[in-house]
């Protein structure tokens, strides 16, 4: 299975890699070692602490590297969509109730954050958009009920 990313989505991934690999990991092999320098280990809560902390960094690491390795690294800006809503592209909208334009990038999952306009690939929206062009509208289930956006501009950037 391949794993859809956008470059800079990639280059996140293998900063926050090196960063575990050469701070987060070798400071917790020192916390474990000064931990069993204090003597009893059955009820050092410094041990049990960096111990868990070694676990999730390990647990990390791996989970980076299994997604870099089966990552599909997709760069918007060599994207040639026709015009179409596809993984990578940035979407202008307007709401058609309210008028509030927006502008969304669809992103993979690791890369998502709805603040910054980062939107996840299997979000409803992303979903509505996928595959409609500039002047389309598109539907989308939201909790409070059905919401239409026109997509006013697709780019690819």
């Amino acid at each position: 299975m391949t794993y859809p990313i956008t470059k800079r989505g990639a280059e996140m991934l293998k900063a926050e890699l090196h960063k575990l690999k050469t701070v987060e990991r070798p400071g917790v092999i020192q916390a474990i070692s000064e931990a069993r320098a204090q003597g009893d280990l059955s009820e050092n809560a410094d041990y049990d602490a960096a111990k868990e902390r070694q676990g999730f960094i390990e647990g990390r690491i791996a989970e980076i590297e299994g997604k870099l390795s089966a990552a599909q690294v997709i760069d918007p800006s060599a994207l040639d969509a026709g015009g179409r809503v596809v993984f990578g592209s940035t979407v202008d909208l307007s709401d058609e109730d309210s008028g509030n334009e927006m502008t969304y990038q669809i992103v993979g999952e690791d890369e998502a954050d709805l603040k910054q306009g980062l939107v996840n690939i299997s979000s409803p929206i992303a979903r509505a958009l996928i595959g409609k062009e500039e002047g389309d509208t598109a539907e989308v289930q939201t909790p409070g009920g059905t919401r239409r956006f026109e997509i006013v501009a697709v780019r690819y950037v």
